[in-house]
């Protein structure tokens, strides 16, 4: 039959074409396209096959149930999810308001109803619209084979698993009904916080039951699947709101509801979180994998499997220590080495705060030590201090004159920290601290920034990580809970190490070794006793009224443990830094020691870099004229003092006081004929003083005073009309000075006259 329509199309009169063509060569042309179509059909048809044979629906998976999401410890050994949040409880969609399931519908998939599980008319206008913007940014998914790539399909955005979709999807709409759909969907989607499940997500976000929730609340949950971390109301309220509105606008275009609805909805408040329950491990673990999705770009559903740097006996230890903590708390404990926590405990999860005092080593005294303004000995005036009417106080209310850099990092004094932060420069400072991934606002730019006054403030985790760089030497990593995903049996992500060098080790090891001193005597010094290194800070934030935030952190080579403690609605707390979060610091290193020596472990100490070098400093100069000296290579022990300097910035300058004697020149005058000669206050004890008066007339000299350092000397053995000369020799042991020569005196019976110029002529003996 096919050849008679190929010889009656081309053999027919009224083609003229026809005579000329080679009819036998046409044929085989046709036919061979014939058999090419049928073979590509075959090949595709055959690849289909292959390709989706094995898979196959399991309505197991398309309920969220515990199996659904796996944790794993640092050893890879499986851990009960019970602090999970989301128990993933399966809600009936005959409870779910009529217009909630709509909301999800009409941003989603507003043809749900109407097609057989792919949308023809969505999937041809995304097509086109990737075309146009030269992308494939926009998808056509609807809510049927988004179900199914949550629970059934891996990552892969290959061909193979495309077609595995489309089996599966034709599968699931002859299986089940629409509303039965739906109700899967509803009960496995992600909406952020660790919440699957409308359920979770309801009890979360609204402390309600799914039949209590509002139009407005169904298009909040509905806008939240896009993109649940980034349309968080807790994170990004605005954003939340946008999306929200977006949603009802979306509805009423499809009239779904009126436009008095959606203007109601809209003027509805956002959650303020007050459902905000007990916050572990689990927890922040699952909120980095959220971050960590949306990154990278894969969906969040199946079997998750995620592989922790925790360890069960720190948790459990964290617990138990935390325990009888009244106000509200977080506590980390971070792995110095690899930088992943291995435990933390949290009542109000991963809210920013001001820092207080902790931000000083981090903002002030790091960069200030990298720029080279102080060293740990520098003396700076703590006095009153005035900049454009900023005026801060010290803790205590008190000026401590001179003291050194070391001593007011470990007194955590606040004047002085402010004046290291005018002179490093705020931008300067800024550049380090954004380094540490602590950004600061312009808005916030001021000198308050030395005490911890900003806006926000930071996440504890942050700063805890910001910590860690001293103890690694000057590099940043950020810290983390996760080191690998794996989702449906494939690995998603396997974390790389990005690290980023801050300060020289010169610096970080010279702060640390300024807050070893913190914690042996300072505000951190319930500490002292532990018997490793250890280096901490403190900070309290607060007014007159009272304290809101208390702060402790220490950190030893091997792990950084941070407390916070106050109120996550700022009622005050009775604790500061140094009290009840360093006694938790105390507790929580001495059971890190303990798990060390379970496993024949000790911690290590602080390793000096070759370039941080111990120099010998002269006390007398610096207590005495506030300027750091090298030590006099006779000094003895109780006149000179050790401090760490980098090698490039040891003082030049060295004390010659007891190799080379020298003082003040004495002053000399007459007292009813007595002569007086008066030492300076500064004239040194440790000399040994040997006086000698000259007579002019017989030319004769005599020692009239040998011995230890006097205030002043009266030589009252004088005859009248006499000319004397004195002269002053100080030693220290052999070294002995010049005679230090003073202005001549004359006596008589009714009048002495001092010739005080008279050492300075060049022929003073004509006189």
């Amino acid at each position: 039959m096919l050849s008679l329509v190929f010889d009656n199309l081309f053999l027919h009169k009224k083609l003229p074409f026809a005579n000329t063509l080679d009819m036998k060569l046409i044929k085989k042309l046709i036919w061979l396209c014939f058999l090419l179509t049928i073979l590509i059909g075959a090949a595709v048809f055959g690849y289909y096959y292959a390709v989706t044979k094995n898979a196959l629906l399991h309505p197991e998976k398309l309920l969220f149930n515990e199996k659904s999401v796996l944790f794993y410890d640092y050893q890879n050994n499986v851990v009960g999810n019970s602090e999970f949040l989301c128990s993933g409880q399966n809600t009936k969609i005959g409870d779910i308001p009529q217009k909630v399931q709509r909301a999800f519908v009409d941003v989603e998939d507003k043809r749900f109803y109407q097609h057989n599980g792919f949308d023809l008319k969505r999937i041809f206008g995304a097509t086109a619209h990737n075309v146009k913007a030269h992308s494939l940014k926009e998808g056509a998914s609807t809510i049927s084979q988004q179900l199914i790539k949550n629970t059934h399909l891996t990552q892969e955005k290959t061909f193979k698993r495309k077609l595995q979709e489309i089996k599966l999807t034709r599968i699931l709409e002859k299986r089940y009904t629409k509303q039965e759909i739906l109700e899967k969907y509803l009960n496995t989607i992600y909406f952020g916080h660790n919440c699957f499940g409308i359920t979770a997500a309801t009890d979360f976000y609204f402390g309600k039951t799914v039949s209590e929730l509002t139009l407005a609340d169904g298009a909040l949950l509905a806008g939240l699947v896009k993109s649940p971390n980034y349309y968080s109301p807790f994170q990004n309220p605005e954003k939340c709101a946008n999306r929200r509105n977006l949603v009802l606008r979306l509805m009423q275009e499809n009239q779904t509801i009126t436009e008095e609805e959606k203007m109601q909805a809209i003027a509805a408040p956002l959650p303020q979180n007050k459902h905000f329950s007990q916050r572990n491990y689990a927890h922040f673990a699952f909120e980095e994998f959220t971050k960590i999705a949306e990154e990278k770009d894969f969906r969040i559903g199946g079997k998750i499997e995620i592989f922790t740097y925790l360890q069960p006996e720190i948790q459990e230890a964290l617990k138990t220590i935390s325990q009888e903590v009244a106000c509200d708390k977080s506590i980390f404990v971070l792995d110095n080495q690899n930088l992943g926590f291995k435990a933390c405990v949290s009542s109000v999860g991963n809210i920013a705060r001001l820092p207080g005092s902790l931000i000083k080593p981090l903002l002030v005294y790091a960069p200030a030590l990298e720029e080279n303004v102080l060293s740990p000995a520098t003396p700076i005036l703590d006095e009153k201090i005035n900049y454009s009417g900023y005026s801060p106080d010290n803790y205590d209310g008190e000026y401590h004159g001179y003291v050194s850099a070391r001593e007011c990092v470990s007194r955590s004094l606040n004047i002085p920290a402010v004046k290291i932060l005018e002179s490093v420069g705020i931008t300067k400072a800024k550049f380090y601290m954004q380094a540490l991934h602590l950004p600061i606002e312009k808005e916030e730019e001021s000198l308050a920034l030395a005490l911890g006054g900003m806006k926000n403030g930071y996440p504890l985790q942050d700063v805890t990580s910001a910590y860690a760089t001293f103890a690694n030497n000057g590099v940043y990593q950020k810290g983390c809970f996760i080191q690998s995903i794996k989702i449906n049996g494939k690995t998603v992500y396997t974390r790389k190490a990005e690290k980023r060098r801050v300060f020289s080790e010169e610096s970080a090891y010279l702060m640390t070794d300024m807050l070893k001193t913190t914690a042996a005597q300072g505000t951190a010094k319930k500490l002292r006793n532990l018997p490793f290194e250890i280096a901490a800070k403190t900070g309290t934030v607060g007014t007159a009224n009272g304290n809101t935030d208390a702060y402790a952190l220490a950190y030893t080579p091997n792990d950084c443990v941070s407390v916070w403690l106050g109120n996550r609605n700022n009622e005050k707390i009775d604790h500061t830094g140094g009290g009840l979060p360093c006694n938790l610091l105390l507790q929580i290193h001495e059971n890190l020691a303990q798990n060390y020596a379970k496993k024949n472990q000790k911690i290590p100490s602080f390793v000096k870099p070759k370039k941080v070098v111990s120099v010998c400093l002269d006390k007398p100069s610096y207590y005495d004229k506030h300027t750091m000296v090298l030590a006099d290579d006779n000094a003895p022990k109780e006149y000179c003092f050790t401090e760490l300097f980098k090698s490039s910035e040891i003082p030049l300058n060295k004390s010659v006081s007891f190799s080379k004697p020298s003082i003040s020149t004495p002053t000399v005058s007459t007292e009813n004929n007595g002569v007086c000669i008066t030492f300076d206050n500064a004239s040194p004890t440790y000399y040994s003083y040997r006086i000698i008066r000259k007579d002019y007339v017989t030319h004769n000299t005599k020692i009239v005073y040998d011995g230890d350092r006097i205030d002043r000397y009266t030589d009252e053995d004088l005859s009248p009309n006499r000319t004397y000369e004195y002269s002053v020799i100080v030693s220290y042991k052999n070294h002995e000075s010049a005679p230090i020569v003073l202005p001549t005196v004359s006596t008589s019976e009714t009048t002495t006259k001092i010739n005080k110029d008279a050492i300075l002529e060049k022929n003073w003996w004509d006189y």
